[in-house]
Order: C-alpha cells, then sequence, then structure tokens
C-alpha cells in the first residue's frame, strides 16, 4: 500500500505530465440538485481538517489550484442560480 508521500509523489508527477496546464472546455449539463450537492462536496473536500487523512494530499496540490475550484465550485452555484439558497441552507446549518 502506498504512503501518504508516495501518493502525492504519483500525483505530482501526474500533474507535471505535458500539457496538463492547457485548458479545457467541460460543458455539463446536470440537474440543480446535484449542482448544489457537488458545490458542497467540492467545498467541504476543499476544507478538510487536519486530522482527515486526505488532507496531506491536499496540502500537496498548489495553493492556486485549490482557489480555481473554489472559485469554480462558486461559478456552478450561481450559473445554476443557487447562492442565495445555499447561503440560506448553510445559516440553518450552522443554527
Amino acid at each position: 500500500m502506498l504512503t501518504t508521500s508516495d501518493v502525492a509523489k504519483v500525483y505530482d508527477t501526474v500533474l507535471s505530465i505535458p500539457g496538463m496546464n492547457e485548458t479545457v472546455k467541460i460543458d455539463i449539463r446536470i440537474s440543480r440538485k446535484n449542482v448544489l450537492l457537488l458545490h458542497s462536496v467540492l467545498k467541504r473536500g476543499l476544507m478538510a481538517k487536519d486530522d482527515d487523512k486526505s488532507s496531506a494530499l491536499l496540502e500537496s496540490i498548489p495553493k492556486e489550484a485549490l482557489e480555481e475550484f473554489h472559485v469554480i465550485a462558486d461559478d456552478y452555484l450561481t450559473k445554476a442560480g443557487l447562492t442565495e439558497l445555499n447561503e440560506k441552507l448553510k445559516a440553518l446549518s450552522t443554527k
């Protein structure tokens, strides 16, 4: 079984493959329900706690890439018209 540092090395190697920095256009059509769920999954994954086993892998991801994922998650929510609903749901969960 690979250690966390081994997985990080493999991940870094894959990201170093020529052409990996090229942008691609992805046309995705999913329901609003799934957009809301995808946003929550992305944000939860990006906010992994230090005691989470996957956080070591997330630490190896460049800060710029993590910021881009935050933007993508928020962009999906905005395009689906669910920003206000998400804020209200978030407010309910913090009470």
